[in-house]
């Protein structure tokens, strides 16, 4: 009895240090969402060129890729929404699992996870900008993806293992679409609204139904 009990402890300070380490909030209908904006937003962008070509606007370079700051501006806020719909609703969605689990969504874990995540995100917004001010459309997309899915990598150590291997497959795509150069709104479709449909399927019927 006494040893049944000794790691009966052992055991609840394990689970508490674990807890204590890893955002267990995170909710995989957000990222289910999350794609379906992608999708959306992929949608918009496409009919976006599809205008640009049958009015005949010089595209650079032959690439599907707009050569112009119209319709680099309209491209950024589009992906702009995308982005502030996707935050917004995984704090949203994050918060209500966090209630349900009689847990704060901001603790420790969680501020561990924003930095991880936030440090290869921001600094690949900020390279994605510096290639629209050079005109290197055509790396945009592929940077995106790479960028997103070291993020990803990088902040699996403080949330579940499934965002680990949702980061390796950006990776993965993103050097796919950088070496196939003029397919890259298809690739950022593929990686940021299919695979985080799939990811966030996943997460869910592990995660959250419980």
């Amino acid at each position: 009895m006494e040893n049944e009990k000794y790691l009966n402890d052992i055991s609840e300070i394990k689970n508490m240090m674990y807890q204590s380490s890893q955002f267990l909030s995170l909710s995989g209908l957000s990222g289910i969402l999350a794609g379906i904006y992608a999708l959306i937003g992929a949608y918009f962008a496409n009919v976006l060129f599809a205008n640009f070509e049958r009015s005949k606007v010089r595209i650079d370079k032959s690439y599907y890729y707009p050569s112009n700051d119209e319709i680099t501006l309209q491209l950024l806020f589009i992906a702009f929404l995308v982005i502030i719909f996707s935050i917004i609703t995984g704090i949203i969605l994050s918060y209500l699992k966090a209630k349900k689990r009689g847990e704060k969504l901001w603790n420790i874990s969680a501020k561990k996870l924003l930095i991880n995540f936030g440090i290869p995100l921001i600094t690949g917004g900020i390279f994605a900008l510096l290639l629209v001010k050079k005109e290197y459309y055509e790396l945009i997309a592929p940077t995106t993806l790479l960028f997103y899915g070291i993020g990803c990598i990088n902040a699996s150590k403080n949330t579940f293992r499934d965002v680990r291997y949702l980061g390796i497959t950006l990776v993965l795509i993103g050097l796919i679409s950088t070496y196939n150069d003029g397919y890259g709104l298809l690739f950022w479709a593929l990686g940021f609204g299919i695979c985080h449909i799939i990811y966030g399927s996943m997460m869910y019927f592990k995660y959250d139904r419980n």
